[in-house]
């Protein structure tokens, strides 16, 4: 588990971002952290990877304190992808990125091949492993990032603004692989803008506003019951609002299920 305890942060400038925020992350979970340009999202995780240092309070990785944890020691169990996924690639090949954190970790070469393999496989970046990652597309860059993650076995796998700059197949593509890693049991968090990617996928939503924690639960409940979407800087997906507009259609939370309700209610009516 991870937990931020009553974790304060400010900037330079001595004017806090956030004060009093409290989370506790499961294994397994998929969550969405979001709230408006400058709330402070981005840098809870960015706390929670060392990158940044909190004011006030502690950040618990299964009851410890990470206080003096560096980043690259946090990175044994959480994995990062950066906005710009470029910035955190050094070597000359896919393969090599890859294989970067477990040699640097002295695991043996014949384990960090086997590792390797299948990271480059579970991400489809088998054909491109002789590659130079900057030559890559950001979508390729974000998979060599997350095979980089697989490769340490991480526990946690944080992605910031995965979907941002994508067309539609390549949001599916990525959020599908996502998706498979949830379901063999790794924890995926999102900093995220885009709500219909919170509200299909993501089983909680944590957003940050008010410089403290404004709100933790499910999408559902989050799109149905709040009424300071605006403020808080989110809109309702459309399957969401639309759902809603039709008396008696239960929430859908994605086109998908909207459509599927609304054929089976008009071939209700035939």
């Amino acid at each position: 588990m991870l937990e931020l305890c009553n974790i304060g942060f400010e900037y330079g400038n001595n004017v806090p971002v956030f004060s009093d925020v409290n989370i506790k992350i499961d294994r397994g979970e998929f969550i969405a952290l979001g709230g408006r340009n400058g709330c402070g999202k981005t840098t809870v995780t960015r706390l929670l990877m060392g990158l940044e240092q909190p004011r006030e309070g502690d950040i618990l990785y299964n009851g410890n304190s990470l206080k003096g944890i560096e980043t690259a020691q946090r990175g044994r169990f959480i994995g990062y992808v950066f906005q710009q996924p470029d910035r955190q690639m050094f070597r000359e090949t896919v393969r090599e990125e890859v294989a970067y954190g477990p040699i640097q970790l002295g695991v043996l070469k014949t384990s960090v091949q086997k590792t390797v393999q299948a990271a480059l496989a579970m991400t489809d970046l088998t054909a491109l492993a002789e590659m130079y990652p900057p030559n890559l597309s950001r979508g390729q860059k974000q998979r060599v990032a997350i095979a980089s993650a697989l490769a340490m076995h991480t526990e946690y796998l944080i992605l910031d603004e995965p979907t941002s700059g994508q067309d539609s197949q390549e949001k599916k593509d990525l959020m599908e692989l996502l998706t498979t890693l949830h379901r063999q049991g790794m924890t995926i968090i999102l900093v995220t803008h885009d709500m219909e990617i919170m509200a299909k996928y993501c089983k909680r939503s944590i957003i940050i506003g008010y410089a403290t924690k404004a709100f933790d639960g499910t999408p559902e409940e989050l799109f149905t019951e709040r009424e300071d979407l605006t403020e808080l800087g989110l809109t309702r997906p459309a399957s969401v609002a639309l759902s809603l507009a039709v008396p008696g259609l239960p929430y859908c939370k994605s086109m998908e299920e909207f459509e599927t309700q609304m054929i089976a209610r008009l071939g209700g009516e035939k």
